[in-house]
């Protein structure tokens, strides 16, 4: 399994990531490789914008969208 090493990070980000893994009771390691994971997990808003814009779908008229959107609303 790859690695990651990061330097030169500043000694209060340091001191307050090992309070957050100590009150998660876990390692430092174990905190920042939970986080990482849940980070990787989520796609960015780049991400989710270039999905989108490359699938193809069908089109509504503004009037039956606004209808529907109507509906729903008067649902709730």
């Amino acid at each position: 399994m790859p690695s990651v090493q990061i330097k030169d990070v500043p000694e209060e980000t340091h001191a307050v990531l090992r309070r957050r893994a100590a009150a998660a009771h876990q390692s430092l390691q174990e905190y920042l490789r939970s986080r990482l994971i849940a980070e990787a997990s989520r796609p960015t808003i780049d991400e989710v914008l270039t999905r989108a814009g490359s699938r193809q779908g069908g089109r509504a008229p503004l009037s039956l969208t606004a209808q529907i959107l109507r509906e729903d609303r008067d649902r709730r």
